[in-house]
């Protein structure tokens, strides 16, 4: 079983959805910790999405640390932009599941 991380940016792009989406993600969230590779890979295993009413949910699987690191909500305009910048980023991402980890 998987434990789920939110980042902050996330989270406060969560609270924009209304009830029923954010319903949904919750969902999403709840499924992932059983089955942490659903959605489609962006490009490397562990750095995924998943689509739903035309925006899409970005998390990064750590396997090693058996947790996902919900990243970001994005809809299609800005999810390349979204994408590029997690790449540019994914140490910092690592150090932060790590950091978290550690507090718990």
């Amino acid at each position: 079983m998987y434990r789920v991380f939110r980042s902050d940016w996330y989270d406060k792009k969560l609270q924009k959805l209304d009830k029923s989406e954010q319903d949904r993600v919750v969902r999403f969230e709840q499924a992932l910790k059983e089955q942490p590779f659903s959605g489609k890979p962006l490009g490397y295993e562990f750095f995924r999405e998943k689509k739903f009413n035309g925006k899409r949910v970005i998390f990064l699987v750590y396997e090693e640390h058996k947790c996902i690191f919900m990243v970001t909500i994005t809809n299609k305009k800005a999810q390349q932009h979204e994408i590029d910048l997690i790449k540019a980023n994914l140490d910092v991402y690592k150090d932060e599941i790590e950091r978290r980890l550690k507090e718990i």
